[in-house]
């Protein structure tokens, strides 16, 4: 989160977990998606995810389903699928048919202890065909009858199955998509799942033989049209600034036979604090005293919005936390952007302007002598020329 590693967080998170999987004496876990936050993720994040799986074999858990999200690549995951398995470990890449997205546990003795309906993302090429001339509401139409159509078709097979089982067990659904109401933060990174389509799935798209949904794409934990068996557990820590305030959770669900039986909200613990100030320099300097005072070691997003036009806040800041053991990640100089962007032209946006124009805009924001522009306007040169030269390495 902006070039701060956060394996560190996500280690101690998975540690946590192992730790509450053993004390509840857990039988199974469920992963809704968005296991990497890449399609592409790093040596480091493998290790912990292989990692952490290995080590579950050593606990009460018996079975691990874990389905791709948005975020991941159906093909890395399901690249050593077949190994997996021989770990009790299932893993739901991509949609193929509907027979295979449904799973049926077994206990020790071999007797079925529950149905998982285990639907990874739905991609668009997976439940819609492209027509030309296609209007956006068609297409918003089709992929919503798309998804419902999938859904339909797995559960169907699992409460087939669920007739020939005696006594009745508990069928869970997995899904990876964005609930009409769900809710979100800003600057949590998530996205509308399909491309020029405000597609949004109601509740009622699962059958009443459901016992439980369990959903993944939003951070924020929640119910799904008020349903108590429908539910986000949410991201394990805050993926931005404006989750900061959110209690992080997972969720605890006990069976009787195929009854729901009881949710437990287990809340996650912080492993790295973020905090957002905004407001003043005097309101912001107050918050960081109290937060040196407190020995807290937060990451900071800073937004100033006060009415003194600053140029050289960041050095301000990075003065007023020196030695504080925190970090500031992001500064909003709101008051200098919107000085910059009103001296636009009233047909132009922010679209018509490249990184040399909103620089020269700034020069004239703060009415820099025209003597200092060259040499400053050669140093923003050289400084975009080494920030493109890292993004070309980092490809």
């Amino acid at each position: 989160m902006h070039r701060r590693s956060r394996y560190d967080e996500f280690e101690q998170f998975l540690n946590w977990l192992l730790e509450l999987i053993h004390a509840e004496a857990v039988d199974a876990l469920l992963v809704s998606g968005d296991i990497f936050d890449t399609t592409v993720p790093s040596n480091r994040a493998t290790e912990l995810y292989y990692q952490f799986l290995g080590r579950l074999m050593n606990s009460s858990c018996r079975h691990v389903i874990i389905t791709a999200g948005n975020h991941d690549s159906p093909s890395f995951l399901q690249a050593p699928k077949e190994v997996l398995r021989f770990l009790n470990v299932h893993v739901f890449a991509s949609a193929e048919s509907p027979e295979d997205e449904v799973l049926t546990l077994k206990d020790d003795a071999g007797a079925t202890e529950m149905i998982v309906c285990a639907v990874p993302y739905l991609r668009d090429r997976d439940i819609r065909k492209s027509v030309s001339g296609e209007s956006g509401e068609d297409k918003d139409q089709k992929m919503i009858e798309g998804i419902r159509a999938h859904y339909k078709a797995v559960c169907s097979i699992a409460e087939n199955s669920l007739e020939k089982i005696v006594p009745k067990v508990p069928v869970v659904a997995m899904g990876h998509l964005f609930a009409a109401g769900g809710k979100t933060s800003d600057d949590d990174g998530v996205r509308e799942l399909y491309v020029g389509s405000l597609a949004r799935i109601r509740a009622d798209i699962f059958p009443e033989s459901i016992s439980y949904v369990a959903l993944g794409h939003l951070h924020i934990p929640q119910k799904v049209g008020d349903k108590n068996y429908i539910r986000y557990c949410g991201s394990p820590i805050p993926m931005g600034f404006g989750e900061s305030k959110h209690q992080k959770l997972v969720l605890l669900v006990e069976f009787s036979g195929a009854e729901l039986k009881h949710i437990t909200e287990t809340p996650v613990p912080c492993f790295q604090s973020l905090e957002r100030i905004r407001g003043s320099l005097a309101v912001i300097s107050d918050r960081i005293e109290e937060l040196t005072t407190e020995k807290s070691r937060s990451w900071l997003e800073v937004v100033y919005d006060g009415e003194e036009l600053i140029g050289n806040l960041r050095e301000k800041i990075d003065s007023m936390i020196d030695g504080s053991g925190m970090d500031v990640l992001r500064i909003k100089n709101t008051r200098l952007v919107q000085r910059v962007l009103g001296s636009m032209k009233e047909d132009e946006s922010l679209d018509d302007l490249d990184e040399e124009d909103v620089f020269a805009r700034c020069l004239d924001a703060h009415e820099v002598p025209e003597g200092q522009r060259d040499s400053l306007m050669g140093d923003y040169r050289t400084v975009l020329l080494s920030l493109q030269e890292e993004d070309r390495k980092a490809e």
